[in-house]
């Protein structure tokens, strides 16, 4: 077929011209201007160093979507064709981008200013203060310490997750009623699951917990009135939500291995626990080390249980960094303070997930 008689493969040339390019560059770098004026402008006035007659951030919003705008426009006059083939992804990451910048700016903001809602002064910018207060919080790195034996439980959890995945792996009677059975505590919220089990079935006085530890001898059973039993309480809390899904992960990699592999192991005559040690584990080794990642995810966001059964006690014993700044937050109004927190939390998560990350990609990459 001609090239005349196939109209729809038909690429026109994009005809771009200089005179055209400059005015597209004109016209983002004219914008780009005007943002960083409005938003300057605004800085300025929220510092205190100037009264300007803003009373909010929308001369600055309108100031960026008009930028996106005149940036969007200008890829097509510059590059033709293939600017009209980046408006397809440009909108999406600018608007992903403005989820992301703007409210981590605004937070920056606020970390580095003394803003407690329960003082008639407002908001001021302090500096360094909330670092040097964070350096000398005692809480604050109890709490980090408490989310180094939080993440080490994961190693516990990941055995139990992994017998389970065996068993149910396994050609058993009713496994189809176990493996239901076995996600059940996952389709729980962990608010209903803290209250289900936190506040009634370990309830010191009335819970039938607690009376099945008198039956048995403990004189005053008490699951929250120790550091080291309050810590474990919420520890095994937590775990029977979220072993299901380490479970179900590794139950998914278990039943992706051919069976065909391990009958020629029997065949040649390697018994379960060296068919497990030489064949099972080495081949679920990356979706195991998947499954600790996303867990030690989930693990370095628990706050639910915590806030809803102990609030951080006894005495800190059983806080993690999530609960302590939503408690900085909601009992002591003290936002600057709890934004630094939580700032300098993401930058620690970032750091930590990033190196375990790349040893985790070094480990599974093979050798030689």
């Amino acid at each position: 077929m001609s090239a005349s008689g196939d109209l729809l493969h038909v690429v026109e040339p994009d005809g771009l011209s200089p005179r055209r390019a400059r005015f597209g560059r004109a016209a983002m770098w004219g914008a780009g201007a005007i943002l960083l004026l409005v938003a300057g402008a605004q800085t300025m006035q929220a510092l205190g160093h100037a009264d300007l007659g803003f009373t909010t951030w929308r001369p600055t919003l309108y100031a960026w979507l008009l930028w996106m705008t005149a940036f969007c426009w200008a890829q097509v006059l510059i590059r033709g064709e293939a600017g009209k083939r980046l408006l397809f992804v440009l909108p999406a990451a600018f608007f992903v981008g403005s989820m992301v910048v703007f409210p981590l700016i605004f937070g920056l903001g606020i970390a580095f200013s003394d803003w407690n809602l329960s003082s008639p002064d407002g908001r001021r910018f302090n500096g360094f203060d909330n670092i040097a207060q964070m350096w000398g919080d005692p809480f604050y790195w109890n709490a980090l310490g408490n989310m180094v034996w939080y993440v080490l439980a994961i190693l516990v959890e990941y055995v139990i997750a992994f017998g389970l995945a065996l068993l149910l792996n396994a050609e058993i009677r009713a496994r189809r009623f176990f493996r239901v059975a076995f996600l059940l505590p996952l389709m729980l919220s962990p608010v209903a699951v803290s209250w289900m089990i936190g506040k009634s079935m370990l309830e010191p006085r009335f819970g039938p917990v607690a009376r099945l530890g008198r039956e048995l001898g403990w004189e005053n059973p008490s699951f929250f009135g120790s550091p080291e039993i309050a810590r474990l309480t919420i520890m095994v809390m937590d775990a029977w939500t979220f072993i299901p899904f380490m479970m179900i992960m590794l139950l998914a990699g278990l039943q992706a291995i051919p069976k065909e592999l391990q009958e020629a192991a029997r065949v040649d005559g390697a018994g379960g626990w060296r068919g497990f040690r030489e064949i099972t584990f080495p081949l679920m080794i990356p979706v195991s080390i998947t499954a600790i990642l996303i867990r030690i995810i989930f693990k370095l966001k628990l706050a639910d249980v915590i806030i809803n059964v102990t609030a951080g006690g006894p005495g800190g014993a059983t806080d993690s960094v999530t609960s302590f700044i939503f408690r900085e937050y909601r009992d002591r109004s003290n936002v600057g303070y709890g934004t630094m927190l939580a700032m300098v939390y993401l930058v620690l998560i970032v750091v930590a997930m990033t190196l375990l990350m790349k040893a985790a990609d070094r480990w599974m990459r093979p050798k030689g």
